[in-house]
């Protein structure tokens, strides 16, 4: 088994990632899969730390949230991911990996609030750490507290995990069926095309801070485990990508 590239990462769920083939909800064996993945990983001595979003939940609860003051339906989707993050902390302890929950509104029956050097104890002492609740703020997703989480625990880069696609394309591949694949992009490009890797507000943080961004397909479980031991899977986003250089040669030739 290669040598593990990383320290300490941040793993970003989606919360459709753990439909399955379920409309909303969660699938049990997804879920499973998902943390078996885990914990294979951080026994490998990498530092691992979790964001997950609530999508899966929050579908179900769409209907409700139409018309609905946005403050509102923002706090019912950071409760939702209290939910996500309680199942699967029940998962990876299943597997004997010893895991926190530390959610950014007070839920002290069942998680820790959310403080940054306890946070970074819990992952120096080979704890999963999941932070739940978002950045405890409307109007924030959690791909930004996924950004600031990284940022303040000092992981060296952000697994942002996708459900159906490889990674990041130059446009919606949903929509445009000869979508080109992009092996490698700068946030900068990324914002200015407007690519859906990340918010807006989460791109700048990892752009203005440097920190590398491995946009994968969570289909293969095993991806995680690939990008950790340094193979190139889906996507990096990057400050200094080859893409810029590529550009920058075609810019220099037009100009000629």
């Amino acid at each position: 088994m290669a040598e593990a590239r990383f320290k300490r990462v941040l793993l970003k769920l989606s919360g459709e990632a753990l439909l399955g083939s379920r409309e909303y909800g969660t699938d049990a064996d997804r879920v499973e899969r998902i943390a078996m993945q885990i914990h294979e990983v951080s026994l490998r001595g990498v530092e691992m730390a979790l964001v997950v979003g609530a999508g899966n939940i929050y579908r179900g609860l769409a209907g409700a949230a139409r018309g609905m003051d946005r403050a509102t339906a923002d706090y019912m989707g950071m409760l939702a991911t209290v939910l996500n993050a309680l199942m699967l902390q029940d998962a990876l302890e299943k597997r004997g990996t010893h895991t926190r929950v530390l959610s950014a509104i007070q839920v002290t029956e069942v998680a820790e609030p959310y403080i940054r050097r306890r946070a970074i104890r819990h992952l120096e002492k080979g704890r999963i750490v999941i932070f739940a609740a978002g950045t405890g703020n409307p109007f924030f997703t959690t791909d930004t507290a996924a950004a600031l989480r990284a940022l303040e625990i000092h992981a060296e880069a952000i697994l942002m995990a996708k459900h159906g696609v490889e990674g990041v394309y130059d446009a919606d591949p949903s929509e445009v069926p000869d979508a080109k694949f992009l092996p490698e992009i700068t946030h900068r490009q990324a914002i200015e095309r407007g690519l859906r890797v990340m918010d807006s507000t989460a791109l700048s943080l990892c752009m203005d801070n440097a920190l590398p961004i491995y946009v994968f397909n969570l289909a293969d479980v095993r991806n995680i485990d690939r990008i950790v031991s340094g193979e190139r899977v889906g996507t990096l986003v990057s400050s200094d990508g080859a893409l810029t250089r590529v550009a920058s040669d075609e810019e220099a030739q037009e100009r000629r």
